[in-house]
């Protein structure tokens, strides 16, 4: 659940509003693909229950997400395509937000941008020194592997209401479901 929190905890609430409008909530297939490895991504997707599992080729399944993690932000921020596969487990519900609704956010809004922006690389440099750690102390990076660290003080002061947002961001997905909207 990291990842959405310091993505959250930079947004503000009309930010997480604006998410809960424009995003397609959905319950995929066990199995079905969300990301293929090689082919260019049109949505950023926030797990929103159960797992997604991650697989690269020639190596398999190098992860499994669940509650609270993003995939697909690397494709915000080079034109490269996804280095994984990664398919929703049984129960996964997913919130889709469309890339180009999402670009044209981060173009018409300067505020949203910067904070988006701040978000993944805050997220990004956490991951990369959390990896290189990883790899440091075991002499290779083990699939599945979980490093426990600590997080940058600057970033714990944003995680409790981070993780407000997220319980927020849920309920107003539910909102939406039972009115049909």
């Amino acid at each position: 659940m990291r990842k959405v929190l310091y993505i959250l905890g930079q947004l503000d609430d009309e930010d997480i509003e604006w998410l809960a409008r424009k995003g397609r909530r959905f319950q995929p297939a066990p199995g079905a693909t969300l990301i293929r490895e090689g082919t260019p991504v049109g949505e950023l997707f926030f797990v929103l229950s159960g797992e997604v599992v991650v697989c690269v080729s020639g190596i398999g399944e190098v992860a499994r997400l669940g509650r609270g993690e993003v995939v697909g932000e690397m494709s915000l921020i080079d034109s490269a395509p996804p280095s994984a596969t990664v398919e929703a487990a049984a129960g996964a519900l997913i919130l889709g937000v469309d890339k180009r609704d999402l670009q044209a956010r981060l173009n018409d809004n300067p505020g949203f941008s910067g904070r988006f922006y701040k978000a993944l690389a805050i997220f990004l440099a956490d991951r990369l020194r959390n990896t290189t750690q990883r790899m440091n102390a075991r002499g290779g990076l083990a699939a599945g592997a979980v490093m426990e660290d600590e997080l940058d003080e600057g970033i714990l002061d944003a995680l409790s209401l981070a993780g407000a947002r997220f319980e927020h961001l849920l309920a107003r997905l539910s909102d939406h479901r039972e009115h049909g909207v």
